[in-house]
């Protein structure tokens, strides 16, 4: 397997070197001139290892080894290519050379599938240019319809359909994809946390991808001169507002079960230095691998709210967004958990604590899912990094694993 491994690496270095921020990481924005030359190379691995290259009207890259079975759905294996700002070489790019790495196994051992084998390379999971993360995977299952899609601008108003025609892409060609041509998605993905490498177990199998909600909480006073107002005639929004978001780890803590919680933004009005705090505005991102730990846990931020809501303070609470947790399909998981014994592979099962492009996928299809070890748990820098030996043992449980799910002879 000496060449695989070397294969692993060149594929990571070189889709790496595809950054506009040398030396800052990896910066891939979707549609941009790196975007390009990534989608170059990886077209051009996917025509090497025999398959039938093409784009959607989005700019995935599918890459198809047909199936013996006449119009047969297809087995995917994929994950997305772009990155933030200044992220890694990891994140994306490791489930994209994942599936190319299959398709060689395939030639390499003269496989034929019964039903189609495709690779799928992804747009804009992260959001970075467009907004809304996910595009790729949401386009082909038909969330993001072309008339919405064509309104999307980055911050400099460039559209989607202007980016794409600058690199030479189609926006016209075909977009939504039938659910019934896909059999399966299988997507390998970097941990993006700490537990893999803490069990020192080199894969983990998603068992879920956790629900989230964002709230929006809303904790209004009274703004007073800071010199002459009395300590106990003032309603002090931010006192108010630190004090209920001191409140909430404890919350998650007592949840258990994985359950985290999350201040990530705060605004303070009118945010003068000798002005008390008339009104503060605070997110709290809530996340668990079952729906009932989101649900209590919003249920005790409402009744913690209402124990602050005195004295000259009132609080308000909106929900930006609700998603259920995303249970993966259970046949599949054994399969990955059986493969894994068969190859002596340890093995766990673990939670996604991020969303991914399978979980869109999982509303319409089976869904596999692994994850490897993040060195010290860090992602979405350029730090992040995972070991190769431990990219090639998810490879080889894809293989398989899609043997079975294509019927190869």
């Amino acid at each position: 397997m000496q060449g695989m491994k070397k294969r692993v690496n060149c594929h990571i270095k070189q889709l790496s070197e595809f950054t506009s921020s040398p030396d800052k990481g990896t910066t891939r924005l979707t549609y941009s001139e790196e975007d390009l030359k990534a989608r170059n190379y990886i077209k051009s691995k996917m025509e090497e290892y025999g398959l039938q290259v093409r784009e959607d009207g989005f700019g995935n890259i599918f890459g198809k080894l047909e199936g013996q079975i006449k119009d047969s759905p297809s087995v995917i294996i994929g994950s997305h290519f772009d990155s933030v700002p200044n992220g890694g070489s990891y994140d994306g790019p490791a489930g994209v050379v994942t599936g190319l790495e299959v398709a060689a196994l395939f030639s390499k051992n003269k496989r034929k599938p019964k039903y189609s084998l495709e690779i799928l390379a992804l747009i804009e999971e992260e959001g970075s240019r467009f907004g809304g993360g996910l595009m790729g995977s949401r386009g082909i299952v038909g969330l993001l319809n072309d008339e919405d899609f064509r309104k999307l601008k980055d911050k400099d108003g460039i559209t989607t359909e202007e980016a794409m025609l600058k690199i030479g892409l189609n926006p016209d060609l075909p977009k939504k994809r039938d659910p019934k041509t896909i059999k399966a998605f299988l997507e390998l993905h970097i941990e993006q946390g700490p537990i893999l490498e803490e069990k020192n177990i080199p894969i983990g199998v998603v068992e879920a991808i956790v629900g989230l909600t964002q709230l929006e909480v809303t904790v209004t006073g009274q703004a007073g001169h800071a010199g002459t107002t009395p300590m106990g005639r003032r309603a002090d929004a931010l006192v108010a507002a630190a004090k209920i978001i001191a409140e909430l780890p404890n919350i998650a803590e007592e949840e258990g079960e994985g359950t985290v919680i999350t201040t990530g933004r705060l605004n303070v009005f009118p945010n003068g230095a000798n002005v008390i705090p008339e009104k503060v505005v605070f997110t709290i991102d809530i996340r668990a691998g079952k729906e009932k730990h989101v649900l209590n846990v919003i249920e005790r931020v409402k009744s913690v709210l209402k124990s602050y809501s005195h004295d000259g303070i009132s609080t308000n609470m909106e929900q930006l967004l609700y998603i259920q947790p995303k249970e993966l399909n259970e046949h599949i998981r054994s399969l990955l958990k059986k493969k894994s014994d068969e190859l002596n592979i340890p093995y766990c099962p673990i939670n996604s604590g991020a969303g991914h492009d399978a979980m869109v996928f999982s509303d319409y299809t089976d869904v596999g899912m692994i994850f490897i070890p993040s060195k010290d748990g860090l992602s979405h820098c350029p730090e992040e990094w995972s070991d190769p030996d431990h990219l090639e043992m998810g490879i080889q449980i894809f293989y398989e694993i899609t043997k079975v799910l294509t019927e190869a002879e």
